[in-house]
């Protein structure tokens, strides 16, 4: 491994966010402000244009187990409407190669977090559309939908496994293999 991967998880592990999976305040209604499929937080129905207000934002942002989300803070707890996943995946880094490698994602509020097993990933296919949506867990029980030009590069990264008629794509991080779903034998 050209790499340490102990230092980079705790260079990753060392973002600190507030305690609000600790924080219990009472509900203090809903909040016109809605977080889109791509990432774009909308407040009043205006894009939220100062990224350091949305970091801010999403550094007190829980989802409860009822499926809601909200803004938490030690006395309130405001609701908002999520289109998909409240993060949004935009950047991946691979450190090492092979069975070694370790990838690293960024999010579009800069959380930073490595594909591991506090952080696997998901992939949903649409019965529609056939269309796959890959998710990974950030913190708590937040998750980010990870965007189309990083889910290419995971492809790209990933070994085909024959499963009979079809091929089951997998990539490798942190010692720990995440299926991307299956393929059919001629792609």
């Amino acid at each position: 491994m050209s790499f340490d991967l102990h230092e980079l998880a705790k260079q990753i592990g060392d973002q600190t966010y507030p305690p609000v999976d600790k924080w219990n305040p009472d509900f203090c209604g809903d909040i016109d402000m809605r977080i889109a499929r791509d990432g774009t937080w909308y407040y009043m129905g205006t894009p939220i244009g100062r990224k350091r207000l949305v970091k801010l934002f999403s550094s007190v942002l829980r989802r409860d187990p009822d499926g809601q989300h909200y803004l938490v803070t030690p006395v309130e707890k405001l609701r908002i409407k999520v289109d998909d996943a409240p993060l949004f995946v935009v950047a991946l880094t691979r450190h090492g190669t092979g069975r070694d490698q370790a990838i690293e994602f960024r999010t579009l509020t800069d959380d930073e977090l490595l594909l591991d097993e506090d952080h696997p990933l998901r992939v949903e296919t649409n019965p529609r559309s056939g269309e796959p949506a890959p998710y990974v867990k950030v913190r708590g029980n937040l998750e980010a939908l990870i965007s189309r030009p990083v889910f290419y590069e995971l492809v790209d990264l990933a070994d085909r496994i024959d499963a009979g008629e079809k091929y089951e794509l997998v990539v490798r991080s942190c010692g720990r293999a995440f299926s991307l779903g299956e393929v059919k034998e001629d792609v």
